[in-house]
């Protein structure tokens, strides 16, 4: 009996999507549970496994755009796994031992009075770098590019978007990371980074200037009265943001904890369409990329993004003298019919306050 392994539906939203890779191959038997094939989609990949145990029967190949619900293979039930060829390892294992014994000791031959010389080894060469065929090359976008670009697009067109900038001495959050940062691992099995304190930093000022927390909806403005922050995410395949839920409820630890598992998930190829979905405002770490500024876009429908930068060795005015001090740049992206300036600048001075002044993030 024939069964047919059909492309799973992921979101309500997502009509198809790419077969990016298979994990078997045509007339492989396969188990239950078994990975069979990678499905790429608009929003996330999805890991596809087998149902039902069999000779697998690929009838779409890797690449191709395949609707929600179609067939990609079959699996054959009725075929049984191949059973260990036992007889054939035992022959090859007498074969090997007997062309040992038939195989003469070299005798060994006396040493000659002076070194004869050898000749010169070969130079390896370094094989040349191979380059496409042609001036350029030509592919289709992958689904998960698509909606990148169209979400881009459509957050340029829709909102009034306007940047402003700050700037925050790092000094007091990085010798803090410093002085717990043993103690802080050793009790919660996590590191104490960065992001956890900019997430913190943002719930507070997003908790004193609520209109940054809203959203517009055709006539009516939502306010928001929870704080579930996005963190972008770089992946292979493209940006993603994950969000981490009731952030205002969370310690430094609990949020290190959600940005490991994102972190993993994201190297795994494993974040589902749940996992992006509700957030009210997001947070993006160009600094890891070296970017030292930034006017980041928009994520629809939120009001506002927080970017961060490279933390960078600059001198400053402190108490009237120069200072060499690890800078970073902030940017505030907001849209500016629900935000005015004078909010959006307040906003950045209240991330720079509590970034400048982390104990009390610590402690909370």
């Amino acid at each position: 009996m024939s069964v047919p392994v059909l492309v799973p539906a992921v979101g309500e939203s997502i009509s198809s999507g790419v077969l990016s890779a298979w994990h078997k191959k045509d007339g492989d038997h396969v188990s239950v549970g078994d990975l069979l094939f990678t499905l790429d989609t608009d929003k996330v990949s999805s890991e596809v496994t087998a149902l039902e145990a069999g000779v697998l029967k690929i009838t779409i190949a890797e690449g191709a755009e395949v609707p929600i619900g179609s067939t990609v293979g079959e699996i054959d039930t009725a075929a049984k796994a191949p059973a260990p060829k036992k007889a054939e390892s035992e022959k090859l294992k007498a074969e090997t031992v007997e062309k040992k014994a038939e195989t003469p000791t070299p005798k060994a031959s006396p040493s000659p009075a002076a070194p004869a010389p050898s000749a010169p080894s070969p130079i390896p060469q370094t094989p040349l770098p191979t380059r496409p065929e042609g001036r350029v090359s030509r592919r289709k976008l992958t689904p998960l590019r698509r909606k990148i670009a169209l979400q881009l697009v459509n957050a340029q067109q829709t909102a009034a978007i306007l940047t402003t900038f700050n700037e925050v001495d790092m000094s007091a959050v990085m010798n803090l990371r410093k002085d717990v940062q043993e103690g802080f691992q050793a009790k919660h099995g996590v590191k104490l980074g960065f992001m956890s304190f900019f997430i913190k930093a943002t719930v507070e000022a997003l908790q004193a200037i609520p209109q940054i927390n809203a959203q517009l909806e055709g006539d009516e403005l939502i306010e928001n009265h929870y704080y579930d922050i996005g963190v972008a995410v770089g992946t292979e395949k493209g940006l993603v943001v994950p969000v981490i839920r009731d952030c205002e409820k969370l310690s430094l630890a609990g949020l290190e904890k959600e940005l490991l598992g994102y972190a993993v998930k994201a190297r795994e190829g494993k974040i589902g369409l749940s996992d992006l979905q509700g957030g009210c405002f997001t947070i993006s770490n160009g600094g890891v990329y070296g970017s030292l500024l930034s006017t980041p876009i928009l994520n629809p429908p939120q009001s506002g993004i927080l970017g961060m930068h490279k933390i960078q060795e600059r001198p400053v005015a402190v108490n009237g003298k120069v200072e060499i001090r690890p800078m970073m740049y902030l940017a505030l992206s907001y849209d500016h019919r629900v935000v005015d300036g004078k909010e959006a600048v307040t906003f950045l001075i209240k991330i720079k306050e509590a970034l400048e002044n982390p104990v009390r993030l610590f402690l909370d």
